[in-house]
């Protein structure tokens, strides 16, 4: 077995649980507040729930990322000689980056949400007849960014895998002679 094991499972284990919880806040913790009885309890423990993921989200990147590093140090021959290699690494941290974004202002977003959660909502990113502008606009974006975001990892994770693919020793041949 080739030595990038810790970095592989860190990049991997990262992503995963960026996928996987940002996807399970939107399903799961989104769509179970949205049934309390209390339209201010809707929005109140949507961003309460959120707020307690965010740390796990960022030690998610954290680990994500000082894998993906120890990957291109790990390949860096690979990374240069290899036909895409270099190209789908360099998309695959533009498309994290984004991601790492989108979840920033999520986050921003959904403490804007917190604070106004005593006008209630309809749903967590719902807005209910009657609320402010401020905050309809507010559970409007961040209904937007939390569907993109488990896409974006999602991306992220595919790149990864096709990464994993290119190690292939048949894929690696045809791309060392292609060039």
């Amino acid at each position: 077995m080739a030595g990038n094991l810790l970095a592989r499972s860190a990049h991997d284990l990262g992503a995963a649980a960026w996928f996987g919880g940002t996807l399970m806040g939107a399903v799961g913790l989104n769509g179970a507040t949205g049934k309390a009885k209390d339209p201010k309890e809707r929005t109140r423990l949507s961003a309460l729930g959120w707020a307690k993921w965010t740390p796990v989200q960022v030690a998610a990147f954290a680990v994500h990322a000082a894998g993906g590093i120890g990957l291109i140090l790990g390949n860096k021959g690979r990374v240069a000689a290899q036909d895409s290699v270099g190209s789908n690494t360099v998309w695959k941290s533009l498309v994290t980056v984004l991601g790492m974004a989108l979840s920033l202002y999520s986050g921003m977003l959904g403490k804007k949400v917190g604070e106004l959660a005593e006008q209630g909502g309809e749903g967590a990113t719902e807005p209910r007849p009657g609320a402010s502008d401020e905050l309809a606009k507010a559970q409007s974006q961040l209904k937007a960014t939390q569907w993109l975001i488990p896409l974006v990892s999602g991306i992220v994770v595919v790149m990864g895998a096709k990464q994993g693919e290119m190690q292939r020793p048949e894929n690696v041949k045809k791309g060392l002679f292609k060039r």
